[in-house]
């Protein structure tokens, strides 16, 4: 049976199908990891890999081998961490999944605090969409998720923030002005709720669609175009930081007069918030949520 070490480097060949890139990885060179490639094969009596010009490619039996080997490391893993829960120093590995417009612009000043107060825990981040975040979660891939929106979770939810949407512009100054202007509304993609809260807003108020639209991938694209003249567009305070120049913020408001906002949570296992470093996390991010 092959040694864990032997499952992180089948592990590591599998992320990267390629030798020489995962040699430079496990800090080998690439005839001494393709002789114990060749070892671990004979072990398991097939081949793993299969070796092309182009790099390399799972076999059949390989496919089942990479799942097996992701198993146990995720249950090493899983050991590894009860057991540092049991000592009084915070430690082990932190996993969380943030949307990305979350990782920009908030969680970097709350990481970097955590990790002056406890030096000895590792992080381990991913950005995505809050429905990528969800899957993470469900998956068991990461110990918490940070999404935007309203959550359907039956596990731990904290509410960190809400923050005011604005349209965002260097000439527009009444919302109304959209409708005169040739100028597009810059759009940015989103697998949540908001494209259509931004799209029942817009047409509660205009009953009309926007004369041209852009749409990017990016919301940080997005903000840059907007600053640059080319267009206006629709942003929450979360990427705004007071500093704009010659920018116009109009707030967003409903049919009650009042701001519209997005809410941001901070989502998880009961499981996973019984491990130190989880609780640690839990118990900083107060210092950066209202009370």
């Amino acid at each position: 049976m092959s040694s864990l070490s032997e499952f992180q480097l089948l592990s590591i060949l599998a992320q990267e199908m390629n030798m020489r890139k995962a040699a430079e990885r496990l800090f080998v060179s690439q005839p001494a990891l393709s002789q114990r490639l060749q070892t671990i094969e004979k072990d398991w009596g097939t081949k793993l890999f299969i070796r092309s010009q182009k790099g390399l490619a799972l076999t059949p039996a390989g496919e089942h081998v990479i799942e097996f080997v992701k198993d146990v490391l995720l249950k090493e893993e899983k050991v590894r961490e009860s057991i540092h829960s049991l000592h009084d120093e915070v430690s082990g590995t932190l996993k969380i999944a943030v949307a990305t417009i979350v990782g920009q612009n908030w969680l970097p000043q709350v990481l970097k605090k955590f990790i002056e107060r406890y030096p000895q825990v590792k992080i381990s981040l991913v950005t995505g969409w809050s429905s990528e975040i969800l899957k993470s979660l469900y998956e068991d891939h990461v110990h918490i998720g940070i999404i935007r929106g309203t959550p359907d979770w039956k596990g731990v939810k904290i509410h960190l923030f809400e923050d005011s949407l604005y349209l965002v512009d260097k000439e527009i100054s009444e919302p109304d002005q959209v409708l005169k202007t040739d100028r597009p509304f810059i759009q940015f993609k989103s697998d949540s709720n908001y494209y259509q809260e931004i799209q029942d807003w817009w047409q509660g108020r205009f009953q009309m669609a926007p004369k041209r639209t852009v749409v990017v991938d990016q919301i940080e694209t997005c903000k840059q175009m907007a600053f640059n003249g080319i267009g206006y567009a629709i942003l929450p305070a979360i990427t705004l930081n007071g500093a704009e120049k010659d920018i116009h913020k109009i707030p967003l408001l409903d049919e009650k007069d009042e701001p519209l906002k997005r809410d941001t949570w901070l989502l998880g296992y009961e499981s996973s918030f019984q491990l130190r470093q989880v609780q640690a996390f839990a118990e900083l991010i107060k210092e950066f949520t209202p009370h």
